[in-house]
């Protein structure tokens, strides 16, 4: 039986289950599986690219935060754009994705002066230099020039792991961060935001020949990079499903299930993934649990991939971020080779309190892998020949921020306590609004940028979206955009435990917005409940 076959018959239920791997349409699947009984010599004729002739693990791959819904947001925005006044709302609100300044957060001072001025390099020349200073801080034109010179221009190739400088204060940062352990910057890459370390990794880790079968532990619900990058390295996604019930908490027993089951299905799980604080749950974890997950990863010889890119976004003092890399250094482990836990961690300048999605900026660290395994990963960043150069700044911005006794420390500190203030304020008040709505269960957000509230449909819709070959969250989230204007995404776009439904929204709109956003989500939802009860 043809490998592309046998894989889609053994893997369906997962697939099913969190969307991943092939289309979930009926359809999609008869497709796939006839291309792959299809002769060789019609597969080797020559033919223009098509749909039909296409690489297949491209098409079934899905990434639900850019799904069906926001198609569909877009074409109302340009009706809007044509018609105004021709819909029941006058402008459409991008719930759907953490894009903090797409929604009108406003950049760090400090950050985008240091950009602007490594951008333009005339403005440190000696001739200008005295215009520049009735501009900008001391402080700032002082870490505009530091950057200017570690390399020859912002418009060169850096090394491909990245600019030395910037890796430097991100191991200080670390370092200062966790309080223990010493960390290497020939351990960092910095890459175009966090989702290119993922893939980097999850190339070096899925093997794609014939008679390999490579999985990895993801949580459900979860962020769809994971579910798409298995899809589009012929893996299997394992899912381990998150506690509802006790706060979307990581139970180490629900690992070991899942991690015995896919070995008995014959998956080599060669990894797991932890999202900490999560997306789309807005979970944090205890120190204790991530003290267990550390054990199991070295018990079970698994890489633990330690997805951190809201540590600034904590919402309950009581449950502060711990890193992964901090919590192994106390229990004992070593960055060192042959050591025995392997573990991988990735952040972000597009979450916290920065938002700088759109500049793509971010870094992995390497903790207990292999020097050989590390050039593989280094040819791999290679290939791409180097991150972008303003967001490698910006990383290093990220971490190195004014110091207080600098110039520019109360406007950063005020204008960052300001932001996360904010989004605590609507956090809670999103959280509160969608728990009081009629069949809608909603616990606050531990951290991060979401809301991942549980809804019960009434049968009587899940049965008609059923009947039209849609999941009933996804045919919800459509009405409730024809209706309002808001954009969410669906749960079963995340993955979910059968029988729930859900969505994701960010709390990210202005806070002057926040309470007409959730006044027309209400009203779309009691008329709603009314018409299908």
């Amino acid at each position: 039986m043809p490998r592309l076959v046998r894989s889609l018959l053994t893997r369906s239920s997962t697939l099913r289950d969190t969307m991943v791997g092939i289309p979930s349409k009926p359809l999609a699947t008869l497709f796939l599986l006839s291309r792959a009984f299809g002769s060789t010599a019609a597969r080797t004729a020559a033919e223009r690219l098509h749909i039909g002739n296409m690489n297949t693990k491209v098409l079934g791959a899905s990434y639900a935060v850019r799904g069906p819904v926001l198609d569909r947001a877009l074409e109302l925005q340009h009706e809007l754009s044509d018609n105004p006044g021709s819909l029941p709302f006058d402008e459409i609100v991008q719930c759907n994705i953490g894009n903090p300044q797409s929604l009108g957060q406003l950049p760090l001072s400090f950050h985008r002066q240091v950009l602007s001025l490594i951008m333009a390099p005339e403005l440190l020349s000696d001739a200008n230099l005295p215009m520049t200073s009735k501009l900008f801080n001391a402080d700032t034109i002082e870490r505009a020039k530091r950057y200017a010179a570690s390399v020859p221009s912002m418009g060169a190739y850096t090394h491909s792991q990245g600019i030395h400088l910037v890796r430097e204060e991100i191991k200080e940062f670390i370092e200062a961060r966790d309080g223990v352990g010493v960390v290497d910057p020939e351990q960092i890459f910095l890459t175009n935001g966090a989702s290119e370390g993922v893939r980097i990794t999850m190339q070096c880790m899925m093997r794609q020949g014939d008679n390999d079968n490579d999985g990895v532990l993801v949580p459900i619900p979860q962020y769809p990079l994971y579910s798409a990058s298995c899809a589009l390295m012929n893996g299997a996604l394992v899912p381990y499903y998150l506690a509802e019930e006790s706060g979307w908490g990581l139970e180490i027993d629900e690992l070991k299930r899942q991690l015995s089951e896919a070995r008995e299905k014959g998956i080599a799980v060669r990894g797991l993934v932890v999202i900490n604080p999560g997306n789309p749950t807005g979970n944090t974890l205890s120190y204790e649990n991530m003290k267990d997950v550390v054990e199991f990863c070295v018990a079970e010889k698994l890489v633990l991939m330690a997805d951190e890119v809201y540590q600034e976004n904590i919402w309950r003092p009581d449950r502060p971020f711990f890193s992964f890399r901090k919590v192994a250094v106390e229990l004992g482990y070593e960055d060192v080779q042959g050591g025995d836990l392997q573990l991988i961690s990735f952040h972000s300048v597009s979450k916290g309190f920065i938002g700088e999605c759109g500049i793509r900026g971010g870094y992995f660290e390497l903790f207990g892998i292999d020097d050989d395994v590390k050039a593989q990963m280094y040819k791999l960043a290679s290939i791409s020949l180097c991150s972008n150069t303003p967001g490698q700044v910006m990383t290093g911005l990220m971490v190195k921020p004014p110091a207080e006794g600098e110039e520019s420390f109360s406007q950063y500190n005020e204008e960052r306590l300001s932001t996360l203030a904010s989004l605590k304020r609507r956090a809670d008040k999103v959280a509160s609004a969608l728990d009081a709505l009629p069949g809608v269960h909603c616990r606050p957000s531990d951290g991060a940028l979401y809301a991942f509230p549980r809804v019960d449909l009434p049968d009587k819709f899940v049965k008609e979206a059923e009947a039209n070959g849609m999941p009933a969250d996804e045919v919800y989230c459509l009405k409730l955009l024809s209706a309002t204007g808001v954009v969410v995404v669906p749960g079963s776009g995340f993955g979910q435990v059968d029988g729930t439904w859900h969505f994701r929204t960010t709390f990210l709109p202005p806070e002057e917005k926040v309470d007409g956003v959730m006044e027309r989500i209400t009203a779309f939802h009691n008329a709603f409940m009314t018409e299908y009860a």
